[in-house]
């Protein structure tokens, strides 16, 4: 073997799981391009640093760890006597490492706000421009994460209710902010795993940890993804764009990043991705890649100064940490308490009642641990009878699958009289 394949062999020290072996010359080259490279500029759990201040890892961070994972279960899955070819394991850890390329800056805050395009759906256009890139050597690893492939199991390694992706984000978000409460038995859960009529299952001696698990996944939601801080804070963000893209439209120049300034001029949706419409000597996704978060931070630190009084509020308010009040309710909030709120700012700070709307956040946020209407995680007896994890618990586990509703109210902190 030649020095150039050797150099292609990398182990990467990982702060969650210690040092990741690189043991595919195409995972390094994939690792190696612009669009993965990307990765490292947005942020795994967007705004979260606001309130929980170590919360700073990557997209890049993310996928590498989930990438690590899949090795270990194809090592598994292997050893209790399931077939799984070099190329099929080389393909699905592709799958997985490829699986969030298409987020957006900030990842699922701005999801549909900067385009109308789901993530899934960029990530695939971007796999399938990396496939180009790399002439067909992609072709399996995009069956496998469109569920096109003959072994089920492998897609469902990359995308499930018990997939690699979620045991990766769970162990490494709770790392990164300090909620021990996402810790989960991750290496029983991958050595549990089996493989039974095409599908993944779990044996029946992990069916504590996955039980931990979904446990684990229901509080990280509200403890961290779902803090009300955090949610006001992606808010902020939301309605700054807007105000921005709405002064844009109105002839007035607003500060922005040459990628940023054609996606707040244009609202392309997922018909414009696919006819790849060009721009400036770019296709729309070719101009997706070159966004990241740095383009919207250096941008909104920019609009602060702006003379419109509500894009310079909302950034000062995300730059200076300035956040508005917020409160989660069991009800939504009336029309009469929206109402006299938004008088008081239209009173008080924005002197214009359409401009108002901008400082004042309402709406509803969801959260089940168990997606009743998703494939379910299943659990292998030793007498070759399979359960839902549902059925095979011996505790109550349908509070999981309860979607829980909760109603947010934001509004600047100088109004503080609700």
């Amino acid at each position: 073997m030649n020095q150039f394949h050797l150099n292609k062999k990398k182990i990467i020290n990982d702060p969650v799981f210690g040092f990741i072996n690189l043991q595919s010359e195409l995972v390094f080259d994939l690792l190696e391009s612009p669009e993965f490279q990307r990765l490292r500029r947005i942020k795994q759990l967007g705004l979260t640093y606001l309130v929980f201040p170590g919360a700073n890892h990557s997209r890049f961070e993310h996928a590498l760890g989930a990438s690590h994972l899949m090795r270990q279960a194809i090592s598994v899955l292997r050893l209790k006597g399931h077939k799984i070819t070099n190329q099929e394991a080389e393909a699905v850890t592709v799958a997985i490492l490829l699986h969030d390329i298409g987020h957006a800056p900030f990842s699922h805050v701005l999801e549909n706000t900067l385009v109308e395009i789901s993530h899934e759906e960029i990530s695939l256009l971007i796999m399938n421009d990396l496939n180009r890139q790399f002439n067909g050597k992609l072709d399996l690893a995009i069956e496998i994460f469109t569920n096109q492939y003959e072994k089920t199991f492998l897609h469902q390694l990359v995308s499930s209710q018990l997939d690699m992706d979620r045991l990766d984000y769970l162990t490494r978000d709770s790392f990164f902010t300090g909620v021990n409460e996402g810790i989960v038995g991750i290496d029983r859960i991958i050595k549990m795993l089996n493989v039974w009529n095409g599908q993944l299952v779990v044996d029946a001696k992990g069916i504590y940890s996955i039980e931990k698990f979904l446990i684990a996944r229901r509080l990280m939601y509200w403890q961290v993804y779902l803090h009300k801080t955090v949610v006001a804070a992606e808010f902020l963000l939301i309605n700054v764009l807007k105000r921005a893209s709405e002064l844009v439209a109105n002839g007035i120049t607003v500060f922005a990043t040459p990628a940023l300034d054609l996606f707040l001029k244009n609202n392309f949706t997922s018909e414009d991705f696919n006819k790849n419409i060009v721009v400036d000597g770019k296709n729309v996704l070719e101009w997706f890649s070159l966004l990241d978060d740095n383009d919207i931070l250096i941008s909104v630190k920019e609009w602060q100064f702006h003379t419109d009084l509500v894009l310079s509020l909302l950034a000062k308010s995300i730059v200076n940490r300035k956040l508005f009040k917020n409160e989660l309710k069991s009800k939504p909030v009336s029309k009469q308490v929206e109402n006299n709120i938004l008088k008081q700012i239209s009173k008080n700070i924005t002197h214009d009642e359409k401009l108002a709307k901008y400082l004042l956040i309402t709406g509803d946020i969801t959260n089940n641990a168990l997606n009743k209407h998703n494939e379910n995680i299943h659990i292998l007896f030793n007498d070759g009878n399979v359960k839902d994890i549902r059925n095979a618990s011996d505790i109550n586990l349908s509070v999981l699958t309860k979607t829980v509703r909760k109603y947010i109210l934001c509004y600047p902190k100088e109004l503080d009289f609700y």
